[in-house]
């Protein structure tokens, strides 16, 4: 029997991104979020446009879209709740967040440098998309929907079908994906697509 309600949140399961970008100062913010889906070379990336990885992003126009596998799960649970924005704006601060400088620091992950852009990388993210700023849009009252451009891929070669140099094998990709604010995985493939024929090399 179906009813009709009304969700508190519409988090029905994406990929967790921990975002990169780079703050006022040259140093690189790392926040994570799950509003993102991909089409093409281009990503949507949902925020609050009062955070200050929007902030940077709009400001910079480049970013860095780490995605972590769900061996990373403890080190985005540290980013959870913690903010680069200083002081803490208020609708923040009552939830709970605090300001942390180096994110990178107390969530145990390494940045290293990318090749075109400038916020750094996210070294254990088994994926990394350096990207640049094509449009934002105003999207309800405080939020920003964001398209991004991928110019730059690294990937971890352990990810990728043997024999080839461009084709992800999604049996071994692991994605920390976020439902309803909790962390999952995924299951096993449970059967085969004719829409993936198009894409195997």
């Amino acid at each position: 029997m179906l009813r009709e309600i009304h969700p508190t949140i519409f988090y029905f399961g994406t990929p967790v991104v921990l975002i990169s970008t780079r703050n006022e100062d040259g140093t690189t913010n790392v926040a994570p979020m799950s509003s993102a889906w991909w089409l093409g070379k281009n990503c949507m990336l949902g925020m609050s446009q009062r955070s200050q990885t929007m902030h940077n992003l709009v400001r910079e126009r480049e970013c860095v879209l780490n995605l972590p596998s769900v061996a990373q799960v403890k080190a985005v649970n540290q980013l959870a709740l913690t903010t680069g924005r200083n002081p803490v704006p208020e609708y923040k601060s009552v939830q709970g967040y605090r300001y942390e400088p180096d994110k990178f620091a107390i969530a145990g992950l390494t940045p290293i440098p990318s090749r075109y852009v400038q916020p750094q990388r996210v070294q254990e993210c088994p994926v990394q998309m350096e990207a640049i700023l094509k449009q934002s849009h105003h999207f309800e009252e405080h939020c920003l929907a964001v398209e991004v451009e991928i110019i730059c891929t690294h990937i971890d070669d352990a990810l990728l079908v043997p024999g080839t140099d461009n084709h992800i094998n999604p049996d071994v990709w692991k994605p920390l994906i976020m439902s309803f604010t909790e962390f999952y995985g995924l299951g096993e493939r449970v059967h085969d697509s004719r829409l993936a024929r198009i894409f195997r090399p």
